[in-house]
C-alpha cells in the first residue's frame, strides 16, 4: 500500500470510528479496495486514451462488431495503478453498442491488444445504426484503491442486501478522501453500476458464494473476475440515460492476454 492509500484509509478509520461503525467492518472495506486509474479530458499531460472516432487496429484484424469506443495507451498509465495484470505497453481497444438487450456475456470481439511497435492504420467501422462516438482525448489520470458499491460488499460478505450500516461505511470512504473523481474511463478497481454489478453477472455459481462466517469479502483468486474497463456513456450515447459500458475478465485470462474471453455489460440508471 503507498504512502497516500496509507493516509486515506486511516483518514477513513477515522470518520468511520467518529461514526461508532463496527472495526471489523472497516477493516474488511479497506481489504475489499482495488486499484484504479480514473482517465478523463483536460490537463496537459501525454495522451492517455483517445474516446471514439475511428479505430487504429493492426493489418489484416477481423472488423469488430460492434463501433469503437477507447484506445488505451497502456505505457501511459502508471505502475500498479490499476491492479491488473496488463502488458507495460501497446493499446487496449475498447468496443460497445448500445444494444441492452439480454443483460450482456461474453463478447470475443469487444477488447483487442495491440502490442507495440505493431503495423496499424486508421479503420473506419461500418454500422448502420449509428454514427462514431464523438472524438476526444484524455490526458488526466488520477489513480488510487476504489471501494466497492455497498451492495456489492454486503452481497460478497453475506450474500444478500446491504444493512444501513454498509451505506455508511460509503460514506465515511469518501468523506475520508475515498470518492472518486470526475472521470469518462475506469480502468481496474470496482465498477460503479446504475443497476446490477457487472462482475457478479460474469461469475458462475461456483464463484459467487458469499465468504465464509467471519472470513473476508470474496477474495481475488488467480480465476476471480474482475473488471478490466468502464465508460460513462454521458452525453455520446443520447439513447441511453447516464449510461455505462463495462468490461469484465477473468484475472488469469488477463494475464495471459485472452481479451476474447471478455464480458461486456451495457447499461443505464
Amino acid at each position: 500500500m503507498t504512502d497516500a492509500s496509507m493516509d486515506r484509509a486511516n483518514r477513513f478509520r477515522a470518520e468511520a470510528a467518529s461514526q461508532g461503525l463496527p472495526p471489523e467492518e472497516v477493516e474488511e472495506w479497506i481489504r475489499a479496495a482495488r486499484p484504479a486509474a480514473y482517465l478523463a479530458e483536460g490537463g496537459d499531460g501525454p495522451l492517455a486514451a483517445r474516446i471514439g472516432g475511428d479505430p487504429v487496429l493492426p493489418h489484416g484484424v477481423p472488423t469488430p462488431s460492434e463501433p469503437f469506443v477507447a484506445s488505451v495507451d497502456l505505457a501511459a498509465l502508471p505502475p500498479g495503478a490499476t491492479g491488473l495484470p496488463l502488458p507495460a505497453d501497446g493499446h487496449l481497444l475498447l468496443f460497445a453498442g448500445t444494444d441492452m438487450r439480454g443483460i450482456g456475456g461474453q463478447a470475443p470481439d469487444a477488447v483487442l491488444y495491440v502490442p507495440a511497435g505493431t503495423p496499424t492504420t486508421p479503420s473506419p467501422l461500418e454500422d448502420g445504426r449509428r454514427e462514431p462516438y464523438r472524438p476526444r482525448e484524455l490526458r488526466t489520470v488520477w489513480h488510487q484503491p476504489g471501494a466497492q458499491m455497498p451492495e456489492s460488499f454486503a452481497l460478497d460478505r453475506w450474500g444478500g442486501f446491504p444493512e444501513d450500516e454498509q451505506f455508511e461505511l460509503g460514506d465515511a470512504w469518501a468523506h475520508g478522501g475515498g470518492h472518486r473523481p470526475a472521470w469518462t474511463l475506469q480502468i481496474g478497481g470496482h465498477p460503479v453500476s446504475p443497476q446490477n454489478d457487472p462482475v457478479h453477472y460474469a461469475r458462475g455459481p461456483a464463484d459467487a458464494a458469499p465468504s465464509a462466517q467471519g472470513g473476508t469479502a470474496h477474495e481475488e483468486g488467480a480465476d476471480d473476475w474482475v473488471l478490466l474497463a468502464s465508460w460513462r456513456c454521458g452525453e455520446d450515447v443520447t439513447e441511453l440515460d447516464s449510461g455505462v459500458a463495462h468490461w469484465v475478465i477473468r484475472h488469469l485470462d488477463a494475464a495471459a492476454r485472452r481479451f476474447d474471453r471478455v464480458h461486456r455489460y451495457v447499461e443505464m440508471a
